[in-house]
């Protein structure tokens, strides 16, 4: 019955600190909107994405453009995965590497979804999507 009873007492402890982590918040979570753009090497102009914006709660996401796509994404170690499950999107595969810097998400997307990309940058590759996103 002792044993029983240190049993309990592990599974609460465990329950009650997984409890504590997840409520602690993921600092990708809200609304995020783009502040400047590039794919191929070329800046896109600000009227091009001025109505978008990309909500992420914890592994899901919904990014508003030109029309709704919904997903979930997985984070690790500055790489995401991008799984489309609602709109144009959906069944799709992106791959990406992201940063948090000066209280912006800057997100490099492989739109082929083939590989991660290797820098923040897109210079003479159509496949790769550079966002620079500023919280709401």
């Amino acid at each position: 019955m002792k044993y029983l009873y240190i049993l309990i007492a592990i599974v609460f402890a465990a329950c009650s600190s997984s409890k504590n982590s997840s409520t602690t918040s993921n600092p990708l979570n809200g609304t995020w909107l783009p502040i400047k753009e590039e794919i191929g090497g070329k800046e896109l102009p600000p009227a091009a994405f001025s109505t978008q914006k990309l909500v992420m709660s914890d592994s899901n996401y919904t990014f508003t453009a030109e029309s709704v796509d919904k997903g979930v994404v997985r984070c690790e170690a500055g790489k995401m995965d991008i799984y489309g499950k609602e709109g144009v999107n959906a069944g799709k595969h992106f791959t990406a590497i992201y940063k948090m810097e000066n209280d912006q998400l800057i997100i490099c997307y492989n739109l082929a979804g083939t590989s991660y990309p290797s820098a923040f940058e897109t210079k003479s590759n159509p496949v790769l999507f550079l966002c620079t996103f500023k919280k709401q």
